[in-house]
C-alpha cells in the first residue's frame, strides 16, 4: 500500500438541518466539478447521520456541509459525531455559510478542517479543498 492521490476527489456536499437555501452550494458543485472533482450533492434538510451514510457510501475524500441558518457549530458537531460513528473519524469535514469570524475559530476547535464564510473567492475555496483531499487521501497500490 502507498499513499498516493486519487485523481479526481470525491466530494460530498449537504445542506443539514432545516435551511431551504442551496443557491450557494450548488455554485461550490459545479465550481468543484469544473475543476475535476466528483461531486455528490445530497441535497436539503439532511441529518447527521444521513450526511455520515453518504459519505461512507461514496467514498467521499471530503465532506462539505453549508449553513446559512447560524447553527453552524450545532450542525458541525453532529456530523462529527456521526461521522465517528461510520468510522469516517479521518474524513476531512468542511464547513461554509453565514459564518461569523469568531465562530471560524470555534468550528476548527471542534476539528472541521476548514471554514469558508459567506464571500470566500471559489477560485481559493476550490484550491483549498482540492489541498484537504490531498493530504488526506491514501490509494491503495493497483494490483
Amino acid at each position: 500500500m502507498s499513499t498516493g492521490v486519487r485523481p479526481r476527489p470525491r466530494v460530498v456536499l449537504a445542506k443539514p438541518g432545516l435551511d431551504g437555501h442551496d443557491r450557494g452550494v450548488k455554485v461550490v458543485g459545479m465550481a468543484l466539478r469544473d475543476a475535476g472533482a466528483e461531486v455528490v450533492y445530497l441535497g436539503l434538510q439532511q441529518t447527521a447521520a444521513q450526511i455520515a451514510r453518504a459519505a461512507a457510501a461514496e467514498d467521499a475524500d471530503v465532506i462539505g456541509l453549508s449553513v446559512l441558518s447560524g447553527v453552524h457549530v450545532d450542525v458541525a458537531r453532529q456530523v462529527l459525531a456521526a461521522c465517528a460513528g461510520e468510522d469516517l473519524g479521518d474524513v476531512p469535514l468542511v464547513v461554509g455559510g453565514t459564518i461569523p469570524p469568531a465562530d471560524v475559530i470555534r468550528l476548527r476547535d471542534l476539528g472541521v478542517r476548514d471554514v469558508f464564510p459567506v464571500g470566500t473567492p471559489l477560485d481559493d475555496l476550490v484550491a483549498r479543498i482540492f489541498a484537504i483531499a490531498a493530504t488526506e487521501e491514501e490509494v491503495p497500490d493497483e494490483q
